[in-house]
């Protein structure tokens, strides 16, 4: 049993435009938090959407 990871989701609406932070979901699988991503932030007609383990996040300029 893997251990519950939480994933930060972005996405855009245009390839010509930065991601945004969405939020995040919290899933023990890759798999898993892709689902849960769509599911939960569908609102808008995203066209791209990604999701990174919080724990592989890394600052460029910390406080």
């Amino acid at each position: 049993m893997s251990a519950i990871r939480t994933w930060e989701v972005f996405a855009r609406l245009q390839y010509d435009e930065p991601l945004h932070h969405l939020g995040a979901v919290r899933e023990d699988d890759e798999d898993l938090a892709l689902i849960a991503a769509r599911a939960i932030y569908d609102e808008w007609p995203w066209i791209h959407m990604v999701i990174v383990p919080r724990d592989q996040v890394r600052e460029a300029i910390a406080a």
